[in-house]
């Protein structure tokens, strides 16, 4: 027992020098700045911008992600206790990211331990074996955006308590073979879930996971066979009951024969897309280089059939292929099929019918675990079939974990600075409009939105972007705002936003175009009023606006416009979308009585009064 100890402890001693070597490769990306869905969820998110530790204080940070739902509660609440002791400094939001990202590369080696020994490999064996994998997963260079990018702590968390779970369940399962008892271990396999839950939903995956190592390397043994009759009706029926509830309940929720909201492809489109991305990101995990990993994929072209673009079809052949391969080598090679399970599994949520944006790096932080694992379960058979040396495998595991490393390293350095990450994702996808704006909003920051040489920089990108992507309108819109700030804007400038406005797809940053000229004219910039005016007419016709939007569109119209004619109908159409008491509707009624018009008051008010019978009437049905 006291060598077993012994053995332990040095585990766990290399296991932290190669978690710390991983994080060690991420150092030069802890400069830099907020991304992305860092600004919604961090910089404007007062809620976790704590100043003191009460318990009233942190409760209200952890349920402000969707407010008042309370999912991802815990990634929630370490993002204010980053505040409370950094502020609004990146670096700090990301130094937490490594300090996870360690963590998980040892709680990972720990499992792959207890997963290597159940494959027959020896204990010396499981123990190098497992070091090894777990570095090369957490040295890979498409792990940069989930640790370097903030808001993707949700994603490593979830990681950190998957496979925290996925440990103690083959320590249950281990129990369960030896005939002792495994409530100790099933209990910590619950409470990883739950925390895997407060990281982020992608916790729900955890049964598929651990049907994917009954089905390879565990085999549903149990000393009793009461156990394994269990497991196996057990694990048939919670399959079954989610077929069921996926086909009856998920699938009609979020199906869409049209264009989701906001996006420019179907349900069946979307899936048919996630075919070539998924092989994207095995293209990306093999051949990990920088410039195949751009970070925004706004520009990834959508499937519009098994033919269109051509590669759609040979994707899904190859992604049925592996699944095919998996099943039937699921005896010969587990450590093979349990890798391809778990990097589709990994992908089940991301890749289906959920109205989620195409493409993203993040997403394969838990699936990155499986390919790794196919890879070793690869080399270890085509290792013992040639008889290769010891020596050449320890040569080419070093000089891989060097490469990885270095590759890393590189692509941390470009997120350390603003420009250099802006530089670097707009070389990788220079057909990407995110780029472009990326790279423009740099010298807008620099710019402090005053004139000047780093704005004149900006209006170059923003332009040359919109020559670039014809199909742009974000792009002309924001050479607007700058120009309009800068004195240069040119008639012809409007004219060829308000020509790609009327073509677009409202998308969420188009939708939002409308509302960003708004809110600059009201701030003082010489917005041309006439444009905006215009490009209010335009949203109002291809997208419909809420109660509030209406009010805001038809204040600015009425308020900022030489034709305030016009702000009635967005008056009537926030009264008509309103509750008969909504502040908003009583407070435009008072103003318009007192400082007129008077007969748009009425009109308002008879309609609001419609509004209020109308209620009243529905009420009284239901109570019928």
């Amino acid at each position: 027992m006291a060598s077993i100890d012994v053995r332990s402890r040095w585990f766990v001693v290399l296991g932290a020098v190669c978690a710390l070597v991983a994080s060690a490769c991420f150092y030069p990306g802890l400069g830099g700045r907020f991304i992305f869905d860092d600004v919604g969820n961090i910089v404007k998110n007062d809620a976790v911008h704590i100043q003191k530790l009460t318990l009233e204080n942190l409760l209200y940070a952890a349920y402000s992600f969707r407010a008042g739902h309370g999912s991802r509660a815990l990634s929630m609440l370490s993002f204010a206790l980053d505040y409370w002791r950094g502020g609004l400094d990146p670096g700090v939001f990301k130094a937490t990211n490594l300090l996870i990202h360690a963590f998980t590369t040892l709680a990972l080696a720990a499992f792959l331990r207890r997963l290597l020994i159940f494959a027959r490999w020896t204990a010396s064996q499981a123990a190098w074996g497992a070091l090894i994998l777990a570095l090369l997963w957490a040295v890979h260079p498409l792990q940069v955006s989930s640790v370097l990018y903030v808001v993707q702590r949700m994603q490593a968390l979830v990681t950190l308590f998957l496979v925290l779970a996925l440990w103690a369940y083959m320590g249950m399962r281990q129990a369960q073979m030896e005939g002792e008892r495994s409530s100790r271990h099933a209990c910590l396999v619950v409470l990883f879930w739950v925390l895997g839950f407060a990281g982020k939903e992608d916790a729900v995956l955890l049964p598929a996971y651990t049907l994917a190592l009954e089905l390879t390397v565990l085999g549903f043994r149990a000393a009793r066979p009461g156990t394994e009759k269990l497991l196996r009706r057990g694990y048939l029926f919670m399959t079954l009951a989610g077929g069921i509830a996926y086909l009856l309940v998920v699938v009609p929720h979020f199906w869409s024969w049209g264009s989701y909201p906001s996006r420019d492809f179907s349900s069946y489109e979307r899936l048919l897309t996630q075919g070539r991305v998924l092989v994207m990101y095995l293209g990306q995990i093999l051949l990990p280089l920088p410039r195949l990993m751009p970070f925004y994929y706004d520009n990834f072209a959508v499937s519009r059939g098994l033919m269109s673009p051509l590669t759609t079809l040979p994707a899904w052949g190859l992604i049925i292929g592996l699944l095919v391969l998996a099943w039937r080598w699921r005896a010969r090679n587990p450590l093979f099929a349990l890798g391809v399970m778990l990097f589709f599994f990994g992908h089940f949520m991301t890749s289906n019918v959920i109205n989620l944006e195409l493409a993203f790096e993040h997403r394969n932080h838990f699936p990155l675990i499986g390919v790794v694992l196919a890879l070793a379960g690869l080399a270890v058979a085509g290792w013992r079939r040639f008889a290769l040396p010891r020596v050449l495998a320890g040569v080419l595991l070093g000089g891989l974990v060097v490469m990885l490393g270095g590759l890393t390293v590189w692509r941390a350095h470009s997120w350390g600075d603003p420009l250099r990450f802006a530089s670097s994702i707009l070389r990788a996808a220079p057909d990407s409009e995110r780029a472009w704006i990326v790279m423009s909003s740099v010298f807008v920051d620099r710019s402090a939105f005053k004139p000047g040489a780093d704005l004149d920089r900006a209006i170059v990108i923003t332009s040359e972007g919109a020559r670039v992507l014809p199909n742009s309108a974000l792009l002309p819109s924001n050479a607007l705002i700058y120009k309009s700030i800068n004195g240069t804007v040119a008639s012809q400038d409007w004219d060829l936003f308000l020509s790609r406005m009327r073509h677009a797809t409202m998308n969420a940053q188009n939708k939002g175009i409308v509302w960003t000229f708004i809110r600059n004219a009201n701030r003082g910039i010489p917005m041309d009023e006439r444009g905006v005016l215009q490009t209010i007419e335009i949203s109002s016709d291809r997208i419909a606006f809420t109660a509030d939007q209406n009010l805001q569109a038809g204040a600015f119209i009425y308020n900022k416009t030489r034709e305030p004619g016009k702000a009635l109908s967005y008056f009537q159409a926030a009264v008509k979308a309103s509750p008969p008491d909504d502040p908003g509707v009583v407070k435009l009624i008072a103003q318009l009585r007192e400082l007129g018009p008077q007969d748009w008051a009425q009109q308002l008010e008879r309609t609001r009064q419609d509004q209020a019978l109308a209620v009243a009437a529905n009420a009284r049905a239901i109570t019928d």
